[in-house]
C-alpha cells in the first residue's frame, strides 16, 4: 500500500506543472489526499471491515469532493486533477496511469448486488472533465474520452471517443495500420 501511495504522490508530480514538490503535492492535493484515503479504506474492505471502510470513504468524500467506493479496484498512478465530483462506483475497475479530471463519473446504470456494474478502465486512458462512463463496459488502453462524452459502449483501445452517446472519432492503431 505504501508503495501505491508514493508512486500516486509521484504521479501528481510528474503530471501537475503546478505542483513543485512532493510535500505540495501531499498538503495540497485533493486527488491525492482521496486516493491515499481509498487506499486505506480498499484494504479495510478486504480485510472485512466494510464498516469502518465506508466510514473512511464518506469522511474522504466530505473533504475532498471525490468518491471512491472501497470495493473499486484502482491500479497505481492515478492521477486525479482538479477532482471535485468524481464517483467511481463499487464495481469499477482502474488500471494503471489513468488521468481523470473533474466531474467525471465511472458509474452504474443499475443491477443486481454482486454483480459488475460499473466500468472497466484499461491502462493510460485519459477521461475528460465531466464524462460520464456507465455500466458495465471497458474502455481499452490509451484511449482518451472527450469531455463531457456519455459512454454507454465499450471503447476499443488506442480510441478517442466523444460525444453523447460518445463515439470513436480516432482509432491511433487503425491509423497507423493504413500508414504502414
Amino acid at each position: 500500500m505504501l508503495k501505491n501511495i508514493k508512486r500516486d504522490a509521484n504521479t501528481i508530480l510528474n503530471k501537475d506543472p503546478a505542483t513543485k514538490n512532493i510535500l505540495q503535492a501531499f498538503l495540497f492535493s485533493p486527488g491525492l489526499r482521496a486516493i491515499i484515503g481509498y487506499r486505506v479504506s480498499n484494504l479495510l474492505y478486504r480485510k472485512g471491515f466494510v464498516n469502518t471502510a465506508l466510514f473512511i470513504s464518506y469522511r474522504s468524500r466530505k473533504k475532498t469532493g471525490i468518491e471512491i467506493h472501497p470495493g473499486a479496484k484502482i491500479g497505481e498512478g492515478l492521477f486525479i486533477d482538479h477532482g471535485m465530483g468524481i464517483v467511481i462506483g463499487e464495481t469499477a475497475i482502474v488500471g494503471n496511469d489513468v488521468t481523470l479530471y473533474h466531474g467525471v463519473t465511472l458509474g452504474g446504470i443499475g443491477g443486481e448486488k454482486n454483480e459488475v456494474r460499473h466500468p472497466n478502465i484499461g491502462d493510460n486512458v485519459t477521461i475528460g472533465a465531466g464524462a460520464k462512463i456507465l455500466g458495465p463496459i471497458k474502455i481499452g488502453d490509451n484511449s482518451k474520452i472527450g469531455a463531457n462524452s456519455i459512454v454507454l459502449k465499450d471503447i476499443p483501445a488506442n480510441s478517442t471517443a466523444v460525444g453523447i452517446p460518445a463515439k470513436v472519432v480516432k482509432n491511433n492503431l487503425r491509423d497507423y495500420l493504413y500508414v504502414i
